[in-house]
């Protein structure tokens, strides 16, 4: 059975990827951080050296919302370019022949907006909250093309997934994205009998998401046929919604029937941004699992797990 080494196998794509029925076509390798520190070039290279995977998917990161890389942009910055470079160099030196490099919709530069394409990446300004994270990113997407265009018989894909949510995410709002953080924060009202819950913004951003359900699907598909993957593509349903109709649908979901109140005052990010699908519809996908189906199956999970 072929080898499968999954970088962040306890973050919440790669525990999607694993609890996927399709991963049972391979051994999966996924060290923990204490097993195996990423940062640690000789390390990785001894690792990679003794379990000589045959193929790699590069799904780990220090990642966060607004607040978070607001918090802390140098270490968004350097810990995820540390983390790319030295995975992708090890790859390269081991000749791991495939790869799936899982990259972020905030490479895209800040005013674009919709119809993200592949070929703008670098066109531009990126948005200034999540920069750090976002220029790491696209080193490692540029290495990944690098080392194929130095060596034509690796299959090395970057996939650039819009924003995800799902089960093992993380819902503490001081690390949680918007989705997780929506259903957190309205649970509590519900539970605590609040009658507002704060949106930052005047909630008319719009933003894509996909469950991670379907990220896992689309990886594996990838894994399958590598050969027929583009250098870097889009993975969304490509269509999008403002902030307040993610507000409106997990209140309907959890049960909450309180007003919402707007904090114009605090920082939304892009007013909008909505990946091309171009690409992905030729490869022949799209994601299956519907908004309000993904929300309440999150919901359920969080009920499930959360403290």
């Amino acid at each position: 059975m072929a080898r499968l080494f999954i970088t962040g196998g306890h973050g919440m794509v790669g525990r999607n990827l694993r609890a996927h029925p399709g991963i049972a076509a391979w051994q999966v390798l996924a060290p923990a951080r204490t097993e195996l520190d990423l940062c640690d070039a000789d390390a990785l290279r001894d690792w990679l050296a003794r379990h000589r995977p045959d193929a790699v998917v590069h799904a780990t990161g220090v990642v966060g919302g607004i607040q978070a890389n607001l918090a802390e942009p140098m270490r968004y910055l350097i810990e995820n370019a540390r983390i790319g470079l030295n995975l992708i160099a090890a790859c390269r030196e081991a000749r791991i022949p495939v790869l799936i490099n899982l990259s972020s919709s905030c490479v895209y530069p800040r005013d674009l907006h919709c119809g993200l394409a592949e070929e703008q990446i670098l066109t531009g300004p990126l948005e200034p909250s999540n920069e750090g994270y976002a220029l790491a990113k696209i080193m490692a997407m540029r290495l990944v093309d690098h080392a194929c265009r130095e060596d034509r018989g690796l299959q090395w894909r970057t996939l650039v997934p819009c924003n995800l949510y799902g089960p093992f995410d993380k819902f503490d709002p001081g690390q949680s994205h918007l989705l997780p953080a929506i259903i957190h924060k309205i649970h509590r009202a519900r539970v605590e009998g609040h009658e507002t819950v704060e949106i930052w913004g005047d909630g008319t951003a719009r933003r894509e998401f996909m469950h991670a359900g379907d990220l896992a699907e689309a990886i594996l598909r990838a894994l399958a046929g590598p050969s027929s993957v583009p250098a870097v593509m889009n993975i969304g349903p490509g269509v999008d919604h403002a902030i307040d109709d993610y507000y409106r649908i997990a209140a309907g979901v959890i049960g909450w029937q309180g007003r919402f109140v707007h904090d114009l005052g605090k920082p939304v990010g892009m007013r909008r941004k909505l990946l091309s699908v171009t690409r992905q519809t030729e490869w022949g996908w799209a994601p299956q699992t519907g908004l309000r189906e993904g929300i309440a199956a999150t919901y359920a999970w969080y009920l499930e797990h959360q403290p």
